[in-house]
């Protein structure tokens, strides 16, 4: 079941340092289907996605998505990381950032009960989705890594 999620809860999206918003994803088990929303004074602020180097560089010149309305919803429909900033000068410097990691739901690590059938099954699509899921976040992870690796 996906789940909604107030970024930085009744605080909202603001630099004014009331929120770790590292802290507070760190909290957080983010899935495929959850949304994100962000509640802030879009005369003061906007929600701009980006890169992984535009997160890590405050640099909001070449967004994935910007949103100005002061209540986006944001739906996370892949697995991986996804990085907001705010793009007004100096609010991202102040903190006003947050990487936000969609993992695959541990729930379904434990198997089902297999019941004994004359007729061969296909799998069901539960199981494939979880399977590509875990596939594609283990490759994300070890990409992660190798470029890690790379980046000293």
């Amino acid at each position: 079941m996906a789940a909604v999620y107030q970024v930085g809860d009744s605080a909202g999206w603001t630099s004014m340092g009331q929120v770790d918003y590292q802290e507070w994803a760190a909290s957080k088990n983010f899935h495929v289907g959850d949304t994100l929303v962000f509640n802030y004074n879009s005369q003061f602020h906007n929600v701009k996605q980006v890169t992984q180097q535009g997160f890590e560089a405050c640099n909001a010149t070449s967004p994935i998505a910007t949103y100005t309305n002061g209540y986006d919803t944001v739906t996370l429909e892949k697995l991986g990381h996804f990085y907001f900033i705010c793009g007004y000068p100096g609010h991202c410097q102040a903190g006003q950032q947050i990487d936000i990691l969609v993992s695959s739901p541990t729930s379904s690590l434990s198997p089902s009960p297999s019941t004994q059938t004359s007729e061969p099954t296909e799998p069901s699509t539960a199981s494939s989705l979880y399977f590509r899921y875990n596939l594609y976040w283990t490759l994300g992870v070890l990409l992660a890594f190798c470029l890690s690796g790379f980046a000293y």
